[in-house]
Protein backbone atom coordinates (compact mmCIF):
# COMPACT_ATOMS: atom_id res chain seq x y z
CA UNK A 1 0.00 0.00 0.00
CA UNK A 2 1.03 3.42 -0.97
CA UNK A 3 1.48 6.11 1.71
CA UNK A 4 -0.02 9.53 1.38
CA UNK A 5 1.24 12.72 2.68
CA UNK A 6 0.04 15.85 2.37
CA UNK A 7 2.28 18.85 2.74
CA UNK A 8 0.90 22.28 2.44
CA UNK A 9 0.63 25.83 3.96
CA UNK A 10 -1.08 25.85 7.68
CA UNK A 11 -3.67 24.73 8.34
CA UNK A 12 -4.74 23.17 5.29
CA UNK A 13 -2.78 20.18 5.25
CA UNK A 14 -4.32 18.88 8.80
CA UNK A 15 -7.51 20.22 7.38
CA UNK A 16 -7.57 17.46 4.60
CA UNK A 17 -6.40 14.87 6.40
CA UNK A 18 -8.77 15.26 9.20
CA UNK A 19 -11.52 15.65 6.02
CA UNK A 20 -10.33 12.40 4.71
CA UNK A 21 -9.91 10.36 7.77
CA UNK A 22 -14.21 11.79 8.55
CA UNK A 23 -14.78 10.64 4.96
CA UNK A 24 -13.44 7.47 5.41
CA UNK A 25 -14.66 7.01 9.72
CA UNK A 26 -16.68 3.87 8.78
CA UNK A 27 -13.19 2.31 7.66
CA UNK A 28 -11.13 2.49 11.14
CA UNK A 29 -8.41 -0.07 10.00
CA UNK A 30 -8.08 1.80 6.22
CA UNK A 31 -5.83 3.49 4.53
CA UNK A 32 -7.37 6.98 5.94
CA UNK A 33 -5.87 6.03 9.56
CA UNK A 34 -3.18 3.54 8.71
CA UNK A 35 -0.80 5.80 6.08
CA UNK A 36 -2.02 9.06 5.78
CA UNK A 37 0.08 12.02 7.38
CA UNK A 38 -0.01 16.05 6.70
CA UNK A 39 2.33 18.68 7.64
CA UNK A 40 1.43 21.99 7.73
CA UNK A 41 3.86 24.76 6.79
CA UNK A 42 3.94 27.56 9.05
CA UNK A 43 4.44 31.14 7.19
CA UNK A 44 7.52 31.62 9.13
CA UNK A 45 9.01 28.07 8.12
CA UNK A 46 12.97 27.61 7.50
CA UNK A 47 13.23 25.18 4.11
CA UNK A 48 15.76 22.89 6.12
CA UNK A 49 13.68 22.33 9.54
CA UNK A 50 10.28 21.86 7.71
CA UNK A 51 12.46 19.40 4.81
CA UNK A 52 13.74 17.39 7.81
CA UNK A 53 10.31 17.08 9.73
CA UNK A 54 8.86 15.97 6.08
CA UNK A 55 11.84 13.36 5.70
CA UNK A 56 11.03 12.36 9.18
CA UNK A 57 7.57 11.94 8.57
CA UNK A 58 7.74 10.04 5.34
CA UNK A 59 9.76 7.32 7.09
CA UNK A 60 7.19 6.63 9.56
CA UNK A 61 4.60 6.18 6.65
CA UNK A 62 6.20 4.33 4.76
CA UNK A 63 6.17 0.63 4.49
CA UNK A 64 7.95 -0.43 1.47
CA UNK A 65 5.57 0.43 -1.45
CA UNK A 66 6.25 3.93 -1.95
CA UNK A 67 4.84 7.50 -0.77
CA UNK A 68 2.82 10.13 -2.82
CA UNK A 69 3.12 13.23 -1.68
CA UNK A 70 0.42 16.04 -2.10
CA UNK A 71 1.44 19.58 -2.17
CA UNK A 72 -0.57 23.15 -2.24
CA UNK A 73 1.60 25.44 -4.39
CA UNK A 74 4.96 25.21 -6.85
CA UNK A 75 7.37 27.20 -5.32
CA UNK A 76 5.99 28.02 -2.09
CA UNK A 77 7.96 26.15 0.76
CA UNK A 78 5.42 23.70 1.06
CA UNK A 79 6.16 22.88 -2.84
CA UNK A 80 9.89 22.89 -2.51
CA UNK A 81 9.96 20.82 0.48
CA UNK A 82 7.81 18.42 -1.36
CA UNK A 83 9.72 18.36 -4.47
CA UNK A 84 13.20 17.46 -2.62
CA UNK A 85 11.46 14.22 -1.06
CA UNK A 86 10.98 12.81 -4.75
CA UNK A 87 12.29 9.70 -5.37
CA UNK A 88 12.11 8.10 -8.38
CA UNK A 89 9.81 4.81 -7.71
CA UNK A 90 10.20 5.74 -4.15
CA UNK A 91 8.41 9.29 -3.61
CA UNK A 92 6.26 10.97 -6.26
CA UNK A 93 5.15 14.16 -5.71
CA UNK A 94 1.99 15.81 -7.23
CA UNK A 95 0.56 19.67 -6.51
CA UNK A 96 -2.43 21.38 -6.63
CA UNK A 97 -4.03 19.36 -4.30
CA UNK A 98 -7.49 19.14 -3.59
CA UNK A 99 -10.21 16.99 -1.91
CA UNK A 100 -11.13 14.95 -4.41
CA UNK A 101 -7.30 14.35 -5.02
CA UNK A 102 -6.39 13.37 -1.68
CA UNK A 103 -9.74 10.84 -1.88
CA UNK A 104 -9.07 9.57 -4.82
CA UNK A 105 -5.19 8.47 -4.16
CA UNK A 106 -6.75 6.77 -0.63
CA UNK A 107 -9.39 5.03 -2.89
CA UNK A 108 -6.53 3.67 -4.96
CA UNK A 109 -3.73 3.62 -2.71
CA UNK A 110 -2.95 -0.15 -3.32
CA UNK A 111 -2.06 0.40 -6.74
CA UNK A 112 1.34 0.88 -7.73
CA UNK A 113 2.79 4.32 -7.02
CA UNK A 114 3.10 5.23 -10.75
CA UNK A 115 -0.49 4.47 -11.35
CA UNK A 116 -1.65 6.08 -8.22
CA UNK A 117 -0.25 9.47 -9.54
CA UNK A 118 -2.28 9.24 -13.14
CA UNK A 119 -5.05 8.22 -10.51
CA UNK A 120 -4.48 11.29 -8.04
CA UNK A 121 -4.21 13.45 -11.40
CA UNK A 122 -7.49 12.68 -12.88
CA UNK A 123 -9.27 13.19 -9.53
CA UNK A 124 -8.06 16.44 -9.47
CA UNK A 125 -8.75 17.57 -12.28
CA UNK A 126 -12.48 16.09 -12.47
CA UNK A 127 -13.41 17.33 -8.91
CA UNK A 128 -13.10 20.98 -10.23
CA UNK A 129 -16.12 21.53 -11.64
CA UNK A 130 -18.53 24.70 -12.34
CA UNK A 131 -21.75 23.99 -10.91
CA UNK A 132 -25.15 25.47 -11.96
CA UNK A 133 -26.34 28.62 -10.56
CA UNK A 134 -29.37 26.79 -8.95
CA UNK A 135 -28.55 23.12 -7.75
CA UNK A 136 -31.13 20.75 -5.99
CA UNK A 137 -31.71 17.68 -5.17
CA UNK A 138 -32.89 16.83 -8.46
CA UNK A 139 -30.32 18.28 -10.26
CA UNK A 140 -26.86 16.24 -10.84
CA UNK A 141 -23.93 17.98 -11.20
CA UNK A 142 -22.69 18.34 -15.08
CA UNK A 143 -20.76 15.11 -16.33
CA UNK A 144 -17.34 15.19 -18.31
CA UNK A 145 -14.48 17.34 -17.79
CA UNK A 146 -14.13 19.90 -15.52
CA UNK A 147 -14.95 23.45 -16.50
CA UNK A 148 -13.61 26.74 -15.57
CA UNK A 149 -15.06 29.60 -14.40
CA UNK A 150 -14.52 32.57 -16.88
CA UNK A 151 -14.31 35.71 -15.64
Amino acid sequence: MVAVVVIAHRPLASALVAAAQHVYSRDPGGAASRQLAGLDVAPDAELGAASAEAADLLQQVDRGQGVLVLTDLVGATPGNVAAGLARPGRVAVVAGVNMPMLLRSLCYCESPLEDLVAKALAGGASGVQQLPSSLDATTAPPAGPARVAKR
